[in-house]
C-alpha cells in the first residue's frame, strides 16, 4: 500500500510535489510545447486540472528544479534549462468575480500594481494596456531574460455574467483590450499559455490576441489534462487494484478531445477517497445558465448522442449568439467519440455523453426542468421495473411519467406531434437509470425505436404517434414482428421483450400499449 495521499482539490504544484500526494507526470508535454511554440490556448472543462497545469508551467519556468526530480523535465531527453529563470507574470481569474466592466478594470489595475511592487516599477502610463506593456518592458529590461504569461480561466469573469449579454460584451471589451498589448511585445515575451473553458469568436478576445495555437482539438495533447487509463492504473495502483475496471471506466472515463480518452480527476479521485459511485463532478455545479438556455433552445438528450459537428460548432462561440451544443461541448457535458478528416468534406465530428456520470445526470436535470414542480421522479422503483421485466408496472410508471409534464411543455413545442419527440421523452427517462440505451438502433431490416439492455432483459420499443406515423397500417408491435427487429438480440442470454407504444398528442399520454415475450429458444 502506498504511503502517498490523493491530491483531492490540490493546484499547488509545490503541495504535490512537497505534501506526500500522488502526482500524474504532466511535464513531458511542457517540454513538447515549449520547445515546439510560444503562444498557446487550452479549453478543457471546469476541474479537469488546468490551474494545476498552469501552476507546474510556472515552477519550471521559475527554475524549481528540485521539485521535478524524478519528472520527465528533469531528465536529459527534455533537454531543459535549469539554469535559466524566467520571470513569470501568473493570472488567475478564478480567484475573482468582477460583475461588471468597471469593476473588472480595478480588478487588473490591482494585478498590474501588484506586479509593479513586486518589480520596484511603477510606469508613468495610467491606462491598463500602457501599464501592461511598461511593466512587461520593464521587467525584461532588468532581469535580462524574456517574460512569462499564464492566464488560468481567462474566460471566467465573461462566463459569470453570460445570461446578460450587454455585461458579457462589456467584459469582453475590456479583456480584449488587455490580452491585446501582448502580441506587439515578441521580442520581451517567452512563452504565452492561456486556458479557459470557451473560446470567443468575432471581436471576442482572440481577435486581439490571433498569435495563440489554440491545442484544444490538437490529438497530441487530448491527455495534457486528466487521467489516462495508464496513469490510473500506474499512478494510482493502490487504489485501482480493489476497484472494478470496468465499472469505473463506465462511469467517469471517456472524455476526448480527439486523441487518448481521459478521466475527469476531480471525478475519479473522490470516487478512490470514498468508493461510491456518486456524480461527483456533475454535482459540484451545472451553471444555471446552461439550463435556462435549454429551455429557450429544447433539445431533448437523445439528439445529442451521434451528434455531428464541425469546427464551427466545437472552435469558438459568439456570446451575442450562443449555440447550446458549442457550451455543452466545451463545458464537458458532450465530447468527441469520434471524427473524420479529408480533403474534399474537410473534418467532422460525432459528439455523445462522456460517460454514465454525465449521461444519466444530465438526463435527470432535463427531465426537472420538464417536469417543473411535480414529485420526484423514484428512479429505483423505474430500474427494478426494467430489471425485472415487469411490463405491466412499467406502463404505469411510464403513463404517470408523462402525466406529470405540464401541458404548456406540449402545447409550446410544435414537435410533439411527431414520433423523434416521444422517443427522445422516453430515452430521456430511462437514460436516468444507467442502462445500456441505444437510440435509433441499426438492424438489417430497419431501426429500432429505443432498445435498453439491463442484466437480465432486453427490451424492444417501436414509438407512433395517434393519427399521424403510418407504416403500411401495422401496429408498432407488429411493426417490431414484422421486421423482425428482436433477431439482432436472440443469441444473446436475455430475455426480449416487444413494446409497442402508440402515443395521443392531444391527451399528452399512452393511447395505445402492447407488448409481446417471446419464448427463449433452447
Amino acid at each position: 500500500m502506498t504511503d502517498l495521499k490523493l491530491p483531492i482539490g490540490i493546484q499547488s504544484f509545490v503541495e504535490i510535489r512537497t505534501g506526500g500526494y500522488v502526482y500524474v507526470d504532466k511535464t513531458s508535454f511542457i517540454s513538447s510545447l515549449v520547445r515546439s511554440g510560444k503562444y498557446y490556448f487550452l479549453s478543457r472543462p471546469r476541474r479537469f486540472g488546468k490551474s494545476l497545469l498552469i501552476d507546474t508551467f510556472h515552477c519550471a519556468f521559475s527554475g524549481e528544479r528540485c521539485l521535478f526530480s524524478g519528472l520527465y523535465l528533469d531528465t536529459p531527453d527534455a533537454a531543459w534549462d535549469w539554469s535559466r529563470k524566467n520571470p513569470v507574470l501568473k493570472i488567475d481569474w478564478s480567484l475573482s468575480s468582477p460583475r461588471t466592466g468597471e469593476e473588472l478594470k480595478t480588478r487588473i489595475h490591482e494585478i498590474l500594481s501588484a506586479w509593479a511592487r513586486e518589480w520596484d516599477f511603477e510606469p508613468f502610463e495610467t491606462t491598463i494596456g500602457g501599464r501592461f506593456s511598461a511593466i512587461i518592458r520593464e521587467i525584461h529590461e532588468k532581469t535580462g531574460e524574456q517574460v512569462v504569461i499564464l492566464v488560468d480561466e481567462y474566460d471566467k469573469p465573461i462566463l459569470d455574467v453570460l445570461e446578460d449579454p450587454s455585461r458579457a460584451a462589456e467584459m469582453r471589451d475590456v479583456l480584449r483590450d488587455f490580452y491585446a498589448v501582448i502580441k506587439p511585445l515578441d521580442s520581451h515575451i517567452r512563452f504565452v499559455f492561456l486556458t479557459g473553458v470557451s473560446k470567443f469568436v468575432k471581436t471576442g478576445i482572440f481577435s486581439g490576441l490571433n498569435n495563440l495555437k489554440d491545442i484544444t482539438l490538437d490529438r497530441r495533447y487530448s491527455s495534457l489534462c486528466g487521467y489516462t487509463e495508464e496513469n490510473i492504473r500506474d499512478d494510482f495502483s493502490s487504489w485501482f487494484a480493489i476497484c472494478d475496471p470496468k465499472l469505473v471506466r463506465e462511469w467517469y472515463n471517456g472524455y476526448s478531445w480527439t486523441g487518448e480518452s481521459v478521466y475527469n480527476p476531480f471525478d475519479i479521485l473522490l470516487y478512490f477517497d470514498s468508493d461510491l459511485f456518486k456524480p461527483y463532478w456533475f454535482e459540484t455545479g451545472t451553471p444555471s445558465f446552461f439550463l435556462k438556455l435549454w429551455q429557450s433552445q429544447p433539445r431533448i438528450p437523445a439528439e445529442y448522442e451521434g451528434l455531428i459537428a464541425g469546427d464551427d460548432l466545437l472552435g469558438s462561440f459568439d456570446p451575442d449568439q450562443i449555440r447550446l451544443e458549442t457550451l455543452l461541448f466545451q463545458a464537458g457535458y458532450l465530447t468527441i467519440k469520434s471524427w473524420t478528416s479529408n480533403p474534399e468534406e474537410g473534418t467532422w465530428y460525432t459528439l455523445g455523453f462522456p460517460n454514465r456520470e454525465v449521461k444519466e445526470s444530465f438526463n435527470k436535470s432535463i427531465l426537472n426542468l420538464l417536469r417543473k414542480d411535480a414529485t420526484p421522479l423514484s428512479f429505483p422503483d423505474i430500474r427494478k421495473l426494467l430489471g425485472s421485466g415487469n411490463v405491466d408496472g412499467f406502463h404505469r410508471q411510464l403513463k404517470s411519467f408523462l402525466a406529470s409534464i405540464p401541458h404548456d411543455r406540449f402545447r409550446k413545442n410544435p414537435l410533439a406531434q411527431f414520433e423523434g419527440y416521444w422517443a427522445s421523452l422516453v430515452y430521456s427517462y430511462l437514460a436516468s437509470l444507467g442502462y445500456e440505451i441505444i437510440p435509433e438502433d441499426t438492424t438489417n431490416k430497419g431501426r429500432i425505436d429505443l432498445t435498453v439492455k439491463t442484466a437480465s432483459y432486453t427490451w424492444i420499443f417501436e414509438f407512433k404517434v395517434k393519427g399521424i406515423d403510418k407504416t403500411g397500417d401495422l401496429s408498432p408491435l407488429e411493426q417490431i414482428q414484422n421486421r423482425g427487429y428482436s433477431e439482432k438480440y436472440r443469441s444473446d442470454k436475455r430475455q426480449l421483450i416487444e413494446i409497442g407504444i402508440v402515443f395521443d398528442p392531444e391527451t399528452r399520454n399512452i393511447d395505445e400499449y402492447s407488448f409481446h415475450i417471446p419464448k427463449i429458444s433452447t
